[in-house]
C-alpha cells in the first residue's frame, strides 16, 4: 500500500448542503465546476483530469466545461467569487493545489464548496510522495461523491480482471489488474494457464482466482496483488469454481463436483480444512456470503433450471429467491446487504439485473447478447459487469448504476472479462 498522510482543513462547513437525491423521479447530475488546481503544473492537471473524469463517468455530476468559467483562476486560500460561479449555472465547486515540499514530497490540497449558500462543504491536505497523485486524485473524488451523495467511496479502488488477447480459438487468457478508471494497468499473470474466477479479499490485497494447466488438475490460488507471491489453497481433479471470501477474509467458499454433483464447501485458510456446506443431488455453485457473514445466496439447479436460493452460513435453512422467467445465476450479495446482483438469462438474452435478499424488488439493470460476471462497487451503488456482442470479438467491461440510468464502459487494453472490484484501498491491510 501506498503511505498517504491526510490531514482536515479546519475551516467552517455549512449546515446547507448541495445534495442529490439519487431515487427521484426528477433526478439530473448536479452542475459542478472543478477549477484547475494550482501549483506543480504537471500533477496539478493530472489531479484535476482525475477528479474531472470520475465524477463526469458516474453520471451524477455534470462537470463544467472551462472554457466557460468567468473566474479563469482561483487563489486556493481566498473565498471564490462565487457570484462568478452562480452566472454559468454551478451548483458546487472544487479548488485545489499541489506544491512539492522540501524533501520531495507533494501536499495536495482541496475544497468543496456550496455555490448557492457560498460555504465551503468539505476541505482536506495529503503529504505523499509524487507517485501517489493519481490515488489522491481518487481520494478527492471519493470526498465529493460522499458529501454530495451520501454514499461510500468508490473510486480509490482497483479492477482485477480477465485480460484476453487472440482468437477466439487460440486465446490468451492473463490477470490484470487496474484502478477502476482504468489506468495504472499491470498483469499479473503470464499466460501460461487458464486463469478464471477473481475475486478480492475484503481485508487484504490478496486475490483468489482458479487456474489450470493443460492435463493438470484446477488450483485455487491466493495471489498479493504488491508482492506477487502466490500460495495454492488446494488442487481438485474434479470441476471446481467460483472462489468467494467470506467477509472476515478468513476463508473461500467455492463449489466441487463429487461423484457426479457439484456442493458447495468451504475452505479454512489457515488451517485448509474444508466444511461441506451444501449436500444435495444438484449443482451448488457460486456462494456469495452476506456482509454480516450470517447468510449465503448460492445457485443450484435442483428444481430443474438454475434459480437462486439463500441459506444459513451452515447450510440449513435453504430457500429458493428466483422465481422470474429464465435462468438465474452469479449472485453477489451488496457490500450493504441490501441487495443481490445476478445474471438472468432467457431467449437468446442476458441481463444484469438485482433483487432484494428475501427475492423481492427484481429489477432488471441492463440487457443483451451476452452479459455476465456481476461484481459491486465498495459503496453498493454501481455494479461491473462484462458484456460479449458475439462474432470474432470479445467482451468488455461496463459498469451500471442500481437506478438503470448509468452505464458506462471501462477501458480495458483488449477484450476482458470475470472482473472483480476492489473494496476501498484505504479498507485493506
Amino acid at each position: 500500500m501506498l503511505a498517504l498522510v491526510p490531514v482536515s482543513l479546519h475551516a467552517p462547513v455549512a449546515h446547507a448542503e448541495i445534495s442529490i437525491t439519487l431515487n427521484s423521479a426528477t433526478f439530473a447530475p448536479l452542475p459542478i465546476a472543478i477549477a484547475e488546481f494550482s501549483g506543480d503544473p504537471e500533477v496539478a492537471a493530472g489531479i484535476t483530469e482525475v477528479i474531472t473524469n470520475n465524477l463526469q463517468r458516474i453520471g451524477y455530476f455534470a462537470p463544467l466545461d472551462p472554457a466557460t468559467f468567468v473566474e479563469k483562476s482561483t487563489n486556493f486560500d481566498a473565498v471564490p467569487d462565487f457570484a462568478s460561479w452562480q452566472s454559468i449555472n454551478a451548483q458546487g465547486l472544487v479548488t485545489g493545489r499541489a506544491v512539492r515540499e522540501a524533501g520531495g514530497r507533494i501536499r495536495v490540497e482541496f475544497r468543496l464548496w456550496d455555490v448557492t449558500s457560498g460555504q465551503q462543504l468539505a476541505g482536506q491536505q495529503f503529504y505523499t510522495d509524487p507517485v501517489n497523485w493519481r490515488r489522491i486524485g481518487h481520494i478527492i473524488s471519493d470526498a465529493v461523491l460522499t458529501r454530495v451523495t451520501g454514499l461510500k467511496g468508490m473510486f480509490d479502488t482497483k479492477i482485477v480482471f480477465v485480460d484476453e488477447t487472440g482468437t477466439k480459438e487460440n486465446r490468451r487468457k492473463r490477470l490484470a489488474v487496474m484502478d477502476q478508471d482504468g489506468a495504472s494497468l499491470r498483469y499479473l499473470t503470464r499466460g501460461e494457464e487458464l486463469v478464471v474466477s477473481p475475486r478480492f479479499s475484503p481485508i487484504s490485497q490478496e486475490i483468489a482466482f482458479m487456474s489450470q494447466r493443460q492435463n493438470e488438475s484446477t488450483r485455487v490460488q491466493l495471489l498479493n496483488i504488491e508482492t506477487g507471491q502466490r500460495e495454492v489453497v488446494g488442487s481438485f481433479p474434479d470441476m471446481t469454481s467460483s472462489p468467494q471470501f467470506t467477509p472476515d477474509g478468513q476463508q473461500v467458499m467455492l463449489s466441487l463436483q463429487q461423484g457426479g454433483n457439484a456442493n458447495i464447501y468451504a475452505i479454512n485458510l489457515r488451517s485448509r480444512a474444508t466444511t461441506r456446506v451444501t449436500a444435495t443431488n444438484a449443482i451448488d455453485t457460486s456462494p456469495s456470503v452476506s456482509p454480516d457473514g450470517s447468510r449465503v445466496v448460492f445457485e443450484s439447479d435442483r428444481g430443474g433450471g438454475t434459480q437462486l436460493y439463500v441459506m444459513n452460513a451452515d447450510g440449513s435453512d435453504q430457500q429458493r429467491i428466483s422465481f422470474g422467467e429464465g435462468r438465474y445465476s452469479q449472485p453477489v450479495w451488496s457490500p450493504r446487504g441490501d441487495y443481490i446482483a445476478f445474471t438472468r438469462s432467457r431467449a437468446g438474452q442476458f441481463a444484469i439485473g438485482i433483487m432484494k435478499p428475501d427475492g423481492s424488488g427484481e429489477r432488471i439493470l441492463t440487457e443483451g447478447y451476452h452479459n455476465e460476471s456481476p461484481t459491486w462497487a465498495p459503496n453498493g451503488q454501481f455494479i461491473m459487469f462484462y458484456s460479449d456482442p458475439g462474432g470474432e470479438g470479445g467482451g468488455r467491461l461496463y459498469m451500471v448504476d442500481i437506478t438503470g440510468r448509468v452505464r458506462a464502459q471501462i477501458p480495458t487494453p483488449s477484450f476482458a472479462s470475470d472482473p472483480a472490484w476492489s473494496p476501498l484501498l484505504s479498507d485493506l491491510r
